[in-house]
């Protein structure tokens, strides 16, 4: 079981805090009152996210917030954190997570994904903290059987190594905590987040070409891309376009907080989806950033991608029954602050 402790009390962990959804989570932690610890490699995030983090909290605040630049994988660095700081909590962001990519190489993705995550485990368990939150994705659902996705709901063989790693690392973590009882771990099954802080300092930043929809149709809206191309319009779906559960990235941070509000002074292993529980579609989320953005955004229709589902959306009851969690934005809200963040930041944290 996981000490029962105040929130004054508490350090949290953030691994990855630098990325996207990590650096709206260690906002809404440091805004809670928590003392966080973030390691982050930066291989796929700005330093100047931590002063941006800095401006939106206040000095106050952000006095709680520390930094260490290191790769989860390094044993040694990893080590030196929890010997500097007592760590009462984990949440565990770090890891490569473009799907494409990980179809392309596939040994780095399981390298990193499930090295770092055996190498935090040994060094968490060395240092008496047994108390972590992962972020999982719904990807584990696969091409579901029947909707909206229950945690329930059969986990299916992922279609790329990404998702693979997911898949696994669920399993991992689930067979600690049934070989020691003392573990207390939360499975957070995201399904699309997108979104940016209203704040418009952070945001989605992705390298090269977006592996997401609203990055890219973001860089459609800003003119670094000539139109939206559209994956397939022949679905099953109400306008022939696939359909998704896209989450505000501030109300995902929210649900993370939730869940180290509901785990404290638990133990075993508990799954939870976070999502909005309604299905929009790729014109959907177009039409709705073109109404943001004040202008008709380009798009093409191109042939369907290998791997993608028709729909998929969530049953998000449990996260509001036993944690109190629900989305607060809606579609319109999640475009507006992202455009609000991409038009500011065209060139995301670059100069």
């Amino acid at each position: 079981m996981s000490e029962k402790k105040t929130i004054a009390d508490t350090t949290v962990l953030v691994t990855g805090g630098a990325g996207f959804i990590g650096s709206h989570t260690v906002v809404k932690l440091l805004e809670s009152g928590y003392t966080v610890v973030v390691v982050d490699d930066l291989s796929n995030a700005s330093e100047k996210v931590l002063d941006r983090i800095d401006q939106i909290v206040g000095d106050e605040a952000s006095e709680r917030l520390s930094f260490y630049r290191a790769d989860v994988n390094d044993r040694a660095a990893l080590e030196a954190v929890f010997d500097d700081c007592q760590i009462d909590r984990v949440i565990h962001f770090a890891g490569f997570k473009a799907v494409g990519e990980s179809v392309q190489k596939p040994i780095e993705y399981y390298a990193n994904n499930l090295g770092n995550t055996l190498t935090l485990l040994d060094v968490m368990r060395e240092h008496g903290c047994k108390s972590i939150i992962f972020s999982s994705s719904a990807t584990v659902y696969g091409d579901p059987d029947a909707l909206p996705l229950t945690e329930q709901s059969t986990k299916k063989n992922a279609t790329n190594p990404y998702g693979w790693t997911k898949w696994m690392i669920e399993q991992i973590l689930t067979d600690v905590a049934k070989a020691d009882p003392e573990w207390d771990v939360v499975l957070l099954r995201y399904f699309n987040p997108i979104g940016a802080h209203p704040s418009g300092l952070i945001g989605e930043d992705p390298k090269g070409i977006p592996n997401n929809l609203v990055p890219y149709v973001a860089q459609v809206a800003v003119g670094k891309r000539d139109a939206v191309h559209v994956f397939g319009n022949d679905y099953d779906t109400h306008d022939g376009t696939g359909v998704r559960d896209y989450i505000h990235v501030v109300d995902l941070a929210a649900g993370h907080v939730a869940a180290l509000a509901w785990m404290n002074g638990r133990s075993g292993v508990e799954i939870f989806n976070l999502g909005t529980g309604t299905g929009s579609s790729v014109l959907d989320v177009i039409k709705a950033f073109s109404a943001a953005c004040g202008k008709e955004l380009p798009y093409v229709i191109e042939p369907r991608r290998a791997g993608d589902v028709t729909a998929n959306y969530a049953d998000c009851t449990k996260a509001r029954e036993e944690m109190g969690w629900e989305a607060q934005y809606d579609l319109a809200d999640m475009c507006r602050d992202s455009w609000n963040w991409q038009s500011h930041n065209p060139n995301g944290y670059e100069d």
